[in-house]
């Protein structure tokens, strides 16, 4: 015996304009409206005609409530709709009120879930490119920017320091991160990342575009300064110039773009002593010696290049370290000397020990008493082919002259401190002012003294994996042929800028 149809809860109505005419014309105008939500919401067809079919089945279990299986099709060209509870015909025609309202929250839910889903699909895909967009609002340092389809979020944090922004600015940034949060699609905005100057460069400089120039290596401190290594795969193509462009027409536009923040394009080179020596201009190098052991090399420069060489708060010379990946440790002449010198005195009156062994260890970038504890007798032995013993005691006799020396020094410079402190408290109202900076050096001194000090906020170390190499630096600013001269200009007012009297 067959089982009876579904009942219904009450009596159907018959749809207005009744007939086939009717239905046909409801079935175009569905077809329509699927194809219009698509294209408006960028939600697949396929979508939207389950989350119909979805709708219907639960406007119709408010209909057929005593009914099992409720089973609805589309036919997606035609729009026909086929209805059957527990196998039985039904018409959709007969649904109530209260069937249609839920029919449409459930429509509603499904197609706000299906163009979430269609967001983060598509900005996922976009992540690591630039896009412009209007803020809408800017509250606690917050900009939230109105991408088109989506709202970005720039967070104070990747913003570039002492920017802000009024509701209708337009801002230019790189998608850093797209996630779903709760019920809607969280896209995370980037001004400061070291890649956001990498698209740039692909934007500006059609060659680097083009994969003609390579971007090798980047370090940045936003907002304040970026060495970006190039090279070119055509030698026919100047990479440095290609750049920077005809009177640095490309690299002012991207300087621009990030309100001023010096951009420093550099050559590339595998040779890792020219890599470095280019990375420190504009400070003119004398010799570089590379401590594979220690993954340090150590520069020598001239006295008056020792501040250019190590920059303001020390930039110049922590952005080439991270560019190049090598430790670097800046030193003059008569420090250089001295460290040899005392590794001398000590090393020579052991047995075995001569005047070539010496300089095959300042070939392996060994240069003073301290680097032969850190690097141990393995290097001694494997490398310079120094006998197990005669290494040990190499070791032992550098360790104990190293402390030593360590010792005498800190002595020396707390007498120095004590010294000056009593000279400046026996002169009745008289303190050391900023510009009172002595002869000879002092300077200097108080460069290298600003490296150990904590960055100002905004500096972020952001990127510091991307070390790879450097050479040829400019500054962004500058014009091409006027390299020398802006160089020279640099210098001069970053000893100004750098001397205790600015700091204040």
């Amino acid at each position: 015996m067959e089982p009876a149809p579904p009942e219904r809860r009450r009596p159907g109505r018959r749809m207005a304009g009744g007939g086939r005419a009717g239905i046909v014309r409801m079935n175009s105008e569905l077809i329509r409206i699927v194809d219009a939500i698509s294209r408006d919401k960028n939600i697949e067809k396929e979508n939207i005609f389950l989350d119909l079919e979805a709708a219907m089945v639960s406007a119709a279990r408010k209909t057929f409530a005593e009914a099992e299986d409720i089973a609805i099709s589309i036919d997606r060209f035609t729009g026909k709709i086929e209805a059957s509870a527990d196998g039985y015909p039904i018409d959709m025609t007969d649904l109530g009120r209260i069937a249609a309202q839920t029919a449409k929250q459930v429509m509603i839910q499904k197609l706000r879930e299906d163009e979430r889903s269609s967001i983060f699909e598509e900005y996922s895909q976009k992540v690591g490119t630039v896009v412009t967009g209007t803020v809408t609002r800017y509250d606690g340092g917050l900009a939230i920017v109105n991408l088109g389809r989506s709202e970005g979020v720039l967070p104070r944090g990747e913003q570039l320091p002492g920017e802000t922004y009024h509701p209708g600015d337009r801002v230019r940034a790189m998608i850093l991160d797209v996630r779903e949060a709760q019920s809607q699609v969280r896209i995370v905005l980037t001004r400061s990342h070291p890649d956001y100057i990498r698209r740039l460069f692909e934007l500006e400089v059609p060659e680097v575009g083009e994969r003609i120039i390579e971007i090798r290596a980047l370090a940045r401190e936003p907002g304040y300064r970026t060495k970006v290594a190039v090279s070119s795969i055509d030698t026919k193509v100047d990479a440095v110039g290609a750049c920077v462009g005809v009177r640095g027409s490309r690299i002012r536009n991207i300087v621009e773009e990030l309100n001023g923040e010096k951009i420093d394009i550099v050559r590339w080179n595998e040779s890792s002593q020219i890599l470095i020596t280019n990375a420190l201009k504009p400070a003119e190098i004398k010799e570089v010696f590379l401590s594979f052991e220690l993954g340090r090399a150590t520069v020598v420069v001239a006295d008056d290049q020792l501040s250019l060489a190590i920059g303001k708060r020390g930039q110049n010379v922590r952005l080439a370290a991270r560019l190049t990946g090598w430790e670097i440790d800046i030193r003059t002449p008569a420090d250089y000397d001295k460290g040899v010198d005392d590794m001398q005195r000590a090393l020579k009156p052991i047995e075995g020990v001569d005047d070539v062994l010496l300089e095959k260890m300042l070939a392996i970038g060994i240069i003073s008493l301290a680097d032969l504890p850190a690097v141990g007798v393995e290097p001694l032995i494997s490398e310079l082919e120094v006998p197990v013993e005669l290494a040990n005691t190499i070791i032992e006799v550098a360790a104990r002259e190293a402390a030593r020396l360590a010792e005498e020094e800190a002595a020396r410079k707390a007498a120095e401190r004590e010294q000056a402190a009593a000279e400046t408290e026996g002169v009745p109202g008289t303190e050391a002012g900023p510009g009172d900076q002595g002869e000879g050096g002092d300077e200097t001194l108080a460069v290298t003294e600003t490296i150990g000090e904590e960055l100002p906020p905004g500096y972020l170390n952001r990127g510091a994996e991307d070390t790879d190499a450097v050479v040829t630096t400019m500054d962004a600013t500058a014009d091409v042929a006027d390299l020398e001269a802006a160089a020279q200009i640099d210098a001069e007012s970053l000893a100004t800028e750098e001397s205790p009297a600015s700091d204040e």
